[in-house]
């Protein structure tokens, strides 16, 4: 077994390459500042501000100042420079500037110019962003350039990403932990989650620009998620004139079946169609900028196909299938204007619109141990639809001093989920109808004022947020013949949630250090009404005000090399979903259930990274630990006289997570760049002991947990000449912990080709996914009571053609 991993590893590091790892860095920064007179404080006016190259005092750029004596130099480059001021009848200034990389604008301040005195000669340092090469907490990945999963979803783009995994459930995991905030354009909306992530699966990639990663984000940003934050930026066009862009992706799926069916259940899919066609559309003209962006994402998937055998301490072996044939269609539009009032002010009104359809055929059979007799067959039809309208109003003010803003903004989100389930209950004796109900309609409100203070040796940022959250949700149960659905578990909820929030952060830059410091005070209100005849249940909520500081420290040992040391505190607040009262079986026998008791974590991130760069290449690397208290997550256990299996959320006590992640990318030639992915983690968790309420009054208890896991990723980028592309992507994760159990090791590969067309204008591409068709997904659980072992042998290998063209 050691050989052939250390074959794969070799395999990895010679064949493999990276999804085109962009690390966002700001290039240019804007220098502003006033002259005055040096006797009276008067403005001075036509001022002539040079800025020159120390070396050689050759001119790099010029202004005049206005009649405020207000001057701004635009895109400077970070480095040393001298910065001249001569006006006639005044003693001529020079002075040293740097021009860092931690904002992109920096106030110099006010130069005061003498008759007649020796020269001053003043070091000014000045202060630029740096966003990932410099401050390691954000990097950025232009999704159009991740050629082997053009074509797909958001959650598919990403999962090649640097320290992003995707977890059994379909999740996003950031370094091994799956409680990360995603954003899209900055901003929480309900396709994506508010409390937790979601829908990732559902946002076509051909709508996406770009993603941003922020392992460690500073106070400005909300609270929530210890794992970090991916920001999502749609595409938008700014040029002059009328501009876009068209698309079409088609693709198959299911090319062959990994598993064969239990007997007596309808086939799995197989061949699976895929279709995505797109439409972005920009004009600008003077003051007005009108924008659009619609995709159509329809899937046939054969979502999931988990075979389970479960063994009770009693000797009763059950064998189960569960196979689910989905289709799904979403429709997006996104379509706003920018309104330039005057060079001051900028207004932004935009909407989005999103219809998710989802269709489920499920088919669920009960074996006893060998597979000589079918226990039960339970065959589901589900009927959502998902409707998301999200209205945004942005104003924008630019004071007369660089890089000094006000930005004041409303954002409101509407999200219905329309979820009917239809049941066929056959046994041996009988067969039964039942069906379920779910109408839950999700309010967001958010206004936001956030105001920048360039400051002569950095920036600072402050500002504040109000959240109003409030979720009404009803189940009905229609109870047939012999109902297994727990009818007196439905019924009203209402989720309403409260939070102010008050940020300040500051930023100052040295030439050798750079200090980043911030808090955030949030105060939570949560209230959970529940349906007073609920069988177990009743209303709950809690409430808390907390700090959230916020640190890094930089240190630049030269030019290409840094460290920085990161603190955060962060909380990982119970989404309605989660503590949703009501049953769901979607899974007949293992039976999820939300839980109104359940509680904040809160989590203490500390992380040393360090990042070299060379000539064609960079050496990212960061040890991280997290330390959190109050830990979510989902416990399975059994009743007295039955083989039912609850999962249930808790809050476990107390976890840690420790790792180390690299980066390596290097640029072999013109034509080759590969990058190397690491990361490794211990996972543990501690022992506990929980009462479960549901369905009846149990008590729970783990040992210790602990497991070293990480995953290993090559991926990268070909220029084969002819304006034709190649990418190749392999990941392998290693064995993980799970709740109660572990999940075993997974690998994949992607590969994908695309040529540019018509003179750069069109683009054409193919992609497969998974090629070996090696990636499925085993568990092993242990319960009190009870163990079982599954394997879900999902679809995973798509094909995908495309077509793209710029006008």
């Amino acid at each position: 077994m050691k050989s052939i991993l250390s074959s794969v590893y070799r395999t990895l590091f010679i064949v493999g390459t990276t999804a085109v790892v962009a690390l966002a860095q700001t290039t240019n920064v804007t220098l502003s500042g006033t002259v005055k007179e040096a006797k009276n404080k008067v403005f001075l006016p036509f001022v002539n501000v040079t800025l020159l190259t120390p070396s050689d005092s050759a001119f790099v750029t010029g202004a005049i100042t206005s009649e405020e004596g207000l001057f701004t130099l635009a895109g400077v480059k970070p480095g040393n420079y001298l910065l001249k001021t001569t006006y006639i009848g005044y003693r001529t200034r020079l002075q040293p500037v740097l021009v860092g990389q931690l904002s992109e604008f920096l106030n110099v301040g006010t130069l005061e110019l003498t008759e007649e005195v020796a020269q001053l000669s003043e070091v000014v340092v000045t202060a630029g962003p740096e966003a990932v090469a410099g401050t390691m907490d954000k990097k950025t990945f232009t999704v159009g350039e991740n050629i082997s999963q053009a074509g797909g979803s958001a959650l598919e783009a990403m999962k090649n990403l640097p320290g992003v995994t995707v977890g059994e459930d379909g999740q996003i995991q950031l370094r091994g932990s799956k409680q990360v905030m995603v954003l899209i354009d900055g901003k929480q909306t309900a396709l994506t989650g508010f409390g937790g992530q979601s829908g990732l699966e559902n946002i076509p990639a051909s709508a996406i620009d770009r993603v941003e990663i922020i392992n460690n984000p500073s106070a400005k940003f909300d609270a929530n998620g210890n794992a970090g934050i991916i920001n999502i930026i749609y595409k938008k066009e700014k040029k002059e004139g009328f501009n876009g862009k068209v698309g079409l992706a088609a693709a198959v799926g299911a090319l062959w079946e990994k598993q064969a069916n239990y007997p007596t259940i309808r086939p799995q899919y197989r061949n699976t169609p895929k279709i995505n066609p797109s439409l972005s559309l920009n004009y600008r003209k003077n003051k007005v900028n009108l924008f659009f962006q619609g995709d159509n994402l329809y899937t046939q998937t054969l979502n999931k196909n988990e075979f389970a055998d479960r063994f009770y301490n009693d000797g009763t072996v059950v064998r189960q299938q569960l196979k689910r044939n989905r289709n799904t269609n979403i429709l997006t539009g996104k379509a706003g204007i920018d309104w330039f009032v005057d060079a001051a002010n900028t207004v932004t009104v935009s909407g989005l619109f999103s219809s998710e359809k989802i269709t489920d055929r499920g088919d669920q059979p009960f074996f006893d141990g060998t597979l000589s007799e079918r226990l039960r067959l339970w065959q589901f039809l589900e009927d959502e639809l998902k409707t998301t309208v999200t209205a945004s109003a942005n104003w924008q003010h630019k004071f007369k001093q660089p890089g000094r803003l006000l930005n004041a903004g409303f954002n409101y989100t509407f999200h219905r989920e329309d979820e009917k389930y239809f049941f066929t209950n056959i046994l041996p004796t009988y067969t039964g109808q039942d069906s379920f109900k779910l109408l839950s309609d999700e309010n967001v409100a958010d206004l936001t004022v956030d105001y920048v203070q360039p400051l002569p040796y950095g920036r600072l940022e402050t500002g504040v947020k109000f959240r109003r959250r409030w979720i009404p949700t009803n189940m009905q149960f229609f109870p047939g013949l012999n109902s297994p659905l727990d009818v007196d578990a439905g019924g009203a909820a209402t989720y309403r949630e409260w939070i102010p929030a008050l940020y300040g952060n500051y930023l100052i830059e040295t030439k050798r250090v750079e200090v980043e410091a911030g808090l955030r005070v949030e105060y939570v209100d949560l209230q959970y009404e529940v349906n007073p005849n609920h069988n177990t249940y009743k209303s709950d909520g809690y409430r808390y005000g907390q700090p959230f500081p916020t640190l890094r420290l930089a240190y630049k040992l030269n030019d290409n090399n840094r460290l920085s040391l990161f603190y955060t505190r962060r909380v990982d607040r119970p989404n309605e979903v989660d503590i949703r009262i009501f049953p769901k079986y979607d899974d007949a026998e293992i039976i999820k259930v939300g839980n109104p008791g359940l509680r904040p974590q809160f989590t203490s991130s500390y992380e040393l990274g360090y990042k070299t760069n060379w000539n064609g290449g960079y050496l990212y690397s960061a040890a991280y630990h997290k330390a959190m208290q109050a830990t979510i997550t989902r416990i399975s256990s059994i009743v007295p006289g039955s083989t039912l299996i609850y999962n249930i959320f808790q809050n476990a006590g107390r976890s840690r997570l420790s790792g180390v992640e690299l980066i390596l990318s290097q640029r072999f030639a013109k034509w080759a760049t590969v990058n190397l992915n690491l990361n490794g983690y211990r996972n543990t968790i501690d022992a506990f002991s929980v009462v479960n309420l549901y369905p009846v009054r149990n008590t729970f208890s783990a040992e210790r947990q602990q497991l070293f896991s990480g995953n290993v990723k090559v991926n990268g980028l070909f220029h084969l000449g002819g304006k034709l592309d190649a990418q190749f992507t392999a990941i392998y994760l290693a064995p993980d912990l799970v709740p109660q159990g572990r999940i075993d090791s997974r690998f994949s590969i992607d590969v994908g080709l695309k040529k540019a067309i018509q003179k750069g204008k069109g683009e054409l591409f193919i992609n497969a996914t998974d090629i070996a068709n090696t990636l499925r997904i085993r568990r092993e659980v242990q319960g009190d009571g009870f163990r079982y072992v599954s394997t879900d042998y999902y679809e995973t290998q798509v094909v995908r053609v495309g077509y793209g063209y710029k006008f």
